[in-house]
């Protein structure tokens, strides 16, 4: 059975996230100190010390979680993915871990993707949902009712929970519709805007733009990609999955149970919290999960 390693998206970050790389592993520190000149700010002490209120702007959440996922991850001792997947943001430190980019290349991606998603959410007033206990089709039957402004389906998270995305105003109505129709829960999130919708549509321009001028390797293994939950190792074939992913949906259902499909066998998550394992739990209860978080930095201080 393959060992799959899988990188979480924004929502996982927490107040001191990497110190302890930071403090006992030279290594880590070479990597915080190159993050922190490559973005122009002491990411690093906020990462470190900063509020929650901090640590929740776009600008912030989106490198702290990847260089957290990913010096972790290249501080490992030799660490040998068969497959790897990531969760929205999650999937620039899946790339890393399997070769397809290099760490400052990704991370200069990932702070082009934050800024330009932070500036498409001051554009409209938007904002997502979470849905729970109700089929996915039905979900989507009633998106498609609302033909009048944007709500789409975003995150499919499991069986039984999809995030959807949209204006505030579909938001609220779809929330009513979907209650209406059995729902368990439908309840707006507290998100800055519509992510993976059709409104992240200026961001998507200029992140193209860039990664278009960003070498890309082949991978050492495939990666899992969100908008096509399949294998994917060819360099072209990423870069414009990478590019759609910003007003597509995460199909990361799917993409477990493709790579289910393909033969992994234990999910390895890298990073802050334990969120992915949860959700690869519920799509299938027969994996085998494990996390290296906290485990991850102490393993990681010893060298």
């Amino acid at each position: 059975m393959k060992h799959a390693f899988v990188f979480p998206g924004q929502g996982a970050q927490f107040t001191g996230m990497g110190k302890s790389f930071y403090d006992n592993n030279a290594q880590a520190r070479s990597l915080f100190e190159k993050a922190n000149e490559i973005l122009g700010f002491r990411i690093s002490d906020i990462m470190f010390e900063g509020s929650e209120e901090d640590l929740k702007q776009t600008r912030v959440t989106q490198p702290a979680v990847f260089l957290h996922s990913v010096i972790g991850y290249l501080c490992l001792s030799n660490p040998r993915p068969e497959m790897t997947a990531g969760h929205s943001l999650g999937e620039f430190s899946a790339l890393v871990a399997n070769g397809a980019l290099g760490f400052e290349d990704a991370l200069r991606l990932v702070a082009i993707r934050a800024n330009a998603m932070q500036k498409a959410c001051e554009i409209t007033p938007s904002t997502m949902a979470v849905v729970l206990g109700m089929e996915d089709a039905k979900v989507e039957e009633i998106c498609a009712t609302i033909t009048d402004d944007v709500v789409v389906p975003a995150n499919y998270n499991c069986p039984g929970q999809l995030v959807i995305s949209g204006t505030k105003t579909a938001i609220a109505r779809a929330i009513e519709l979907l209650k209406a129709a059995g729902a368990k829960r439908a309840m707006e999130l507290a998100v800055g805007g519509a992510f993976h919708s059709p409104l992240m549509a200026p961001a998507q321009n200029e992140l193209q733009a860039a990664i278009e001028k960003t070498a890309f390797n082949t991978p050492v293994c495939p990666v899992y990609q969100n908008v096509v939950a399949k294998a994917v190792t060819d360099p072209q074939e990423i870069r414009q999955n990478l590019i759609s992913q910003l007003t597509g949906a995460v199909k990361w259902t799917q993409c477990v149970q493709a790579m289910i499909a393909d033969g992994a066998g234990r999910f390895t998550e890298v990073g802050p919290g334990k969120v992915l394992q949860g959700l690869i739990a519920k799509i299938d209860k027969n994996a085998v999960t494990d996390g290296i978080s906290t485990g991850l930095e102490e393993a990681v201080a010893k060298g």
